[in-house]
Parts: structure tokens; sequence; C-alpha cells
């Protein structure tokens, strides 16, 4: 197996975001980068740096006012007198049925859901790159790769196609999906983070070419709350193409497993041709965030399950924050995983 990963993902470097109100350290830094490629190269994977396609494949999924204002925000945010370093929305409109702000702080709050996104002078390139990463990775399993991994940072799944959130600008996992859309009638993407995939599931709700799966922490009462319950099918052509499958916080190994054959039941029945794995390690047990307690061990089933679906796969990095297992966990998916596709 080969993975995808650019050295500009780095760049990216956040302060601060907001939790409960008050202000933490940003867990999503560059020290995830370091932990995730020893996994990667522990797992015996050969690395592969992407070429630069352009922005064709990353328009087909987000709206050009959006990535407009991704890449120039900051330098605007500057201008500002007595401004953030960072760009950090102070106002969210209530609804977006309404004529478009000309004013940094409005596209701000227009383009940005929450507080834990800021953008700083290296965000954009970051998040290209990122995006990049994920569009190499599905040409390549479209080149007849079987598996190919893409290690994506800035992650991307909370991203909708005109809205940041959740430290994701660019979502990676519907970016590989509408890519391998041009070789395959239908996609799945199975999500296994901690967190909900609010965005791919906004970017895909009405669509029936692209099956959404999502594993997660029930958002009754976690990020991000608002997205991820049961009941959420999807919408006009796309009703039924949406699976959402809330776990209790604190759920293990085994909830997490009987929750993944249902999914893989799921994916089954909807016979795709091909399969994006958004894969977050934040449902670890010794993860920062704390939502779920999967073990490393849990992710060498899980990676072995997901193989067993005997599917073309780009496996798109999400969340997992920085902890000392962070990287195993990422070499026991990986392992697990290729030792059932061989």
């Amino acid at each position: 197996m080969k993975f995808v990963f650019s050295e500009a993902q780095r760049r990216h470097d956040p302060r601060h975001f907001l939790s409960s109100g008050a202000p933490q350290p940003n867990p999503e830094v560059p020290e995830r980068v370091n932990r995730l490629l020893a996994g990667a190269r522990a797992a015996g994977l050969e690395e592969v740096a992407p070429p630069d396609y352009g922005a064709e494949a990353i328009a087909a999924i987000h709206t050009p006012e959006y990535l407009q204002f991704l890449e120039t925000i900051f330098a605007r945010w500057q201008r500002i007198p007595e401004a953030s370093a960072e760009v950090v929305p102070n106002i969210h409109p209530d609804r977006r049925d309404f004529s478009y702000p000309t004013s940094a702080v409005g596209q701000a709050g227009y383009h940005m859901a929450d507080t834990a996104c800021p953008i700083s002078a290296e965000t954009w390139q970051s998040a290209y790159w990122s995006a990049q990463t994920a569009v190499h990775a599905a040409r390549m399993v479209m080149d007849g790769e079987r598996t190919v991994y893409g290690l994506s940072r800035p992650p991307g799944h909370h991203a909708f196609a005109d809205l940041a959130g959740g430290f994701c600008f660019l979502n990676n996992a519907a970016i590989a999906a509408q890519e391998l859309r041009r070789a395959y009638d239908r996609v799945a993407i199975l999500d296994v983070d901690l967190h909900h995939g609010n965005g791919t599931q906004g970017i895909f709700y009405r669509r029936s070419d692209v099956l959404t799966v999502s594993i997660h922490a029930d958002p009754v009462r976690f990020y991000p709350f608002f997205w991820g319950h049961a009941s959420e099918r999807g919408e006009g052509p796309g009703l039924g193409c949406n699976l959402n499958l809330p776990l209790p916080r604190g759920s293990g190994d085994g909830p997490f497993l009987e929750a993944l054959d249902a999914a893989i039941r799921r994916i089954r029945s909807y016979a795709p041709g091909a399969l994006v794995v958004a894969l977050g390690l934040d449902a670890f047990e010794g993860d920062p965030f704390g939502g779920l307690t999967v073990s490393t061990d849990g992710f060498a089933r899980i990676g072995e399950r997901c193989a067993k679906l005997g599917l073309p796969t780009a496996i798109i990095q999400e969340g997992g924050y920085v902890c000392d297992a962070l990287g195993d966990n990422l070499t026991a998916f990986l392992t697990g995983f290729g030792s059932s596709a061989a």
C-alpha cells in the first residue's frame, strides 16, 4: 500500500479555539503530521508526494465564493485596525437566504460555522495541499491501486460546500469521492471519526450517487450537535442514501464494531464501485476529546472489516489528536486493512 503526503500541510499552525466559551490551545497542530507519518511508515507504506492538479477537483465540491474567501480572507483581515492575529468570526447569521456580505467580518461569519477553524497566513496553502493529497489518492485508486492512504491535514469532514468548521476547511473525503465518481457510477463514504461528518453529509444529502455512512458519538450532547442523528436519511433523490449510527458516549470496541457491521451491510446493499474511508482516530480511548473508548486493537479490527468489503478504497485522514498512541492507532488500522485486503 502507498500513502500520499505533502510537506505544505505542516504550515497551518492554529493557536487557539473556543471550547465551552473558554480559549484553549488548538489541538489540530502540525505535530499530528509527525505522529501520523510515523504510523504510516511503521505499517510499511511507501510515501508519494501529490502533484498540483489545480482547482478543478476542489471546485467540484466547493463554491467559487467560498474558495475565493479562503484564499484571500487573511490578507483582508489584516487590514482591519486592531484585528486578531487569526481570522475568527464574531458574528454568525441565523439564516443564509440573504444578500452576500461585502465586509471581511461579515464574510467570516458567513463562511465559518464556529471558532474552531481560525485562518492564518498559511491556512489556505495547507488546506489546498491537503485536498491535493486526497485527489491524488483517489486518482491512484482510479489508475489501479487497490488501496491508497491520503494523509490529509487539515482534516475535512466538517467543511460544507461553502462553510468551514471543526478544524476543517476543504472537505477532502468529499473531494476524493467526487473524483472517484469519474470512474465509478456509485461511491460510498464510510466515516469512522469520533465526530459526525456533518459537512460530508450536507454536501451529498440530496444525491443518490454517493452513499454517506457515519459512526460517531451521539451528537445530542456532543459536537457537532445539530447534525448526525439517526433520523437524518437524506432528502429528495438522496433519501435513503445517508445513514448515521450514533453511539452513546464512552462506547468501546464492542458497540463500535457492531455499528460498523451495520454500516457494512448498508454499503453492500448500495453496491458501490469504490469506497472512501474517512479515517478519524479520535474515537480512541486516550484521545484528548475523550468521547469514545476504542482501543488500538479495535482500530486493527475496524481496518480488517473495512477491507473485507473488497472495494477499491481511498483512505482519507480526518481527526485523531496528539497522544502517545496516535501513530500506533494508524499503524493498527492500516495493518489490519492490509492483512484482510491481501
